[in-house]
């Protein structure tokens, strides 16, 4: 049976900029780990935009291992949109993701599949013993998963490891972008996912570059502010419009009662009265139209939840 037609059990999802001393390395840990194992596998590797010998030593690579399959970036995205890149093209029952600089272990792949063969939609794992040096990494991390934790409700020790397990309805339902590949626990808890976490092995960095910076933090933070929104506002949108619509109208209404207070004060000149009755009228336009927006967006999200509904009953039966 051909590679592209065999069952996939496993995708193992990596991506990877400038680690051209970690991939062949990380190639041949993975391939040892999933022949060991006995299931089928397949290794998708996205390269995000790398400058150096990345791609042409995974296209090396891939030429005698039909387990590989390497995506090429024109430029740099971003880990997300690899991420994302990685999921649409997996075929695998389960989708492990990781990082491409050898600091998570191939060997934990078995474990951390297993752990969601117990009835979980995701895994993640749990850098418990973490090898970072550098309190530029340790500590906004500390800071960032207790923020992530809070904001999102979902108890997970370490929400920044790479090293996770999906099954593969989760994954067709999660859209990535920004650095949300850092939230996809809390998405998938959006649709109803069961959540594991388990004990994972970390390593040091032997080769390359961290690629953790501190505007990748203020990424993340802006990222978590719309994740906030989503969490809470997802399926009822129009307590989000409405609130904006109720506001807008107040200052609009405070507006216009202000130019008459003035007017009725012969207080105001006939510019002022023009610019505040344009402002006031504008800020009632705004707020109609949140209104209206809120109510749309009520109703897409009433007719997706009937849709839903009637595909699990067609499922049931």
């Amino acid at each position: 049976m051909s590679t592209s037609n065999k069952k996939i059990f496993c995708s193992v999802v990596i991506p990877v900029m400038n680690e051209e001393e970690n991939v062949p390395l990380l190639h041949q840990a993975i391939s040892e780990v999933m022949q060991a194992w006995g299931r089928p596998y397949e290794i998708v590797i996205v390269d995000d935009g790398s400058t150096d010998r990345t791609f042409p030593l995974l296209r090396e690579i891939a030429q005698r291992d039909s387990n590989l399959r390497v995506v090429k970036f024109r430029r740099n995205f971003g880990q997300s949109a690899a991420m994302g890149a990685g999921f649409e093209l997996a075929r695998g029952e389960v989708i492990v993701t990781m990082d491409g600089d050898l600091q998570n272990d191939p060997k934990d792949i078995p474990m951390v599949v297993e752990e969601l063969q117990k009835g979980y939609d995701v895994v993640s794992g749990w850098r418990k013993n973490r090898k970072d040096k550098l309190i530029i990494r340790k500590v906004p991390s500390k800071i960032a998963n207790r923020l992530i934790r809070k904001t999102t409700q979902v108890t997970l020790h370490d929400t920044g490891c790479s090293l996770k397990a999906y099954s593969r309805d989760v994954v067709n339902k999660i859209s990535l972008y920004g650095e949300l590949h850092r939230f996809i626990p809390a998405l998938a808890r959006v649709e109803g996912a069961r959540i594991g976490e388990v004990v994972v092995n970390h390593h040091e960095r032997k080769f390359g570059q961290s690629k953790y910076n501190l505007t990748r933090t203020f990424r993340v933070i802006m990222d978590l502010t719309t994740l906030n929104l989503l969490l809470k506002y997802l399926t009822k949108p129009l307590h989000f419009f409405g609130a904006l619509t109720l506001l807008f109208n107040t200052l609009g209404l405070g507006t216009l009662l202000y130019s008459a207070l003035r007017i009725a004060q012969n207080r105001l000149s006939t510019e002022e009265l023009n610019v505040l009755m344009s402002l006031g009228f504008l800020l009632i336009a705004a707020g109609i139209n949140f209104l209206l927006f809120g109510l749309i967006a009520n109703m897409v999200v009433k007719t997706g939840k009937k849709r839903d509904e009637r595909l699990h009953e067609v499922v049931a039966y």
